[in-house]
């Protein structure tokens, strides 16, 4: 991967913490927003165009159109539950035997454009206490960076490169910025803080040393772990309603 100032490249995401509900069952909710310098056209065809996806995250297939089901390459798969080109698309995040929702918004903003990601899962409290958000949020985190570096460079992301970054000194400074960011938007919607930075430095862990097949199970993919699973037309190769 192209170098990178791990601490600049973590503090380009603004990170929240919700609470919510779903159906009458509690959930927590991970926003994370970040500018891209580039059009809302182009960022919705780089986050939705089967070309253009495994450049910086993973294949995915299926029926990728509205109510179609897709299927990332060794991970999530889900329903495309909604799709408004170019500015935003729902699907279900279907991970480790459990189902999240994953809402992503485009919006311009002066020179570029704001990516906001939603990710809304219901609460394990035994794998929060753990983990707290970061399980989710440091894999968007290094989705939403292998994004940034494709769009600026015009280059994919190499998979082998990708997947050994988080263990690189890199890589590690990234990954404890990125769970310590988390820890604060966990810490601003209530959590204790000392209890929430311990389970950043646990989520950190796992990020930077245990084995792929050890990953807690709601989180999201490590390789670049992009920020969405994606809906697009079989037709087209890009996403439509």
């Amino acid at each position: 991967m192209n170098t990178i100032d791990p601490v600049a490249t973590a503090g380009l995401v603004a990170r929240e913490v919700r609470s919510g509900s779903r159906n009458g069952t509690p959930t927590k909710i991970a926003v994370a927003r970040r500018t891209y310098r580039t059009d809302q056209a182009d960022l919705w065809d780089a986050v939705t165009n089967i070309d253009r996806i495994p450049r910086w995250f993973l294949p995915v297939s299926g029926e990728l159109a509205l109510g179609g089901r897709y299927q990332l390459e060794g991970n999530a798969g889900g329903i495309v539950e909604r799709c408004d080109e170019p500015a935003s698309f729902a699907v279900t995040w279907e991970f480790g035997g459990t189902v999240s929702w994953l809402n992503v918004t485009l919006t311009p903003a002066g020179g570029g454009t704001v990516l906001e990601l939603v990710h809304e899962s219901p609460v394990d409290p035994d794998f929060w206490k753990q983990f707290g958000p970061g399980a989710v949020g440091v894999g968007w985190d290094l989705g939403l960076m292998g994004l940034g570096l494709y769009l600026d460079t015009g280059v994919p992301v190499d998979p082998a490169e990708a997947a050994a970054f988080t263990v690189s000194p890199d890589g590690v400074e990234f990954v404890r910025h990125s769970a310590a960011g988390w820890a604060d938007a966990a810490v601003s919607d209530g959590d204790e803080p000392g209890a929430a930075h311990e389970a950043a430095a646990r989520t950190a862990t796992f990020y930077t040393v245990v084995p792929d097949d050890a990953a807690p199970k709601d989180a999201a993919p490590k390789e670049t772990a992009a920020t969405d699973a994606t809906p697009e037309t079989g037709e087209t190769e890009s996403a439509g309603s």
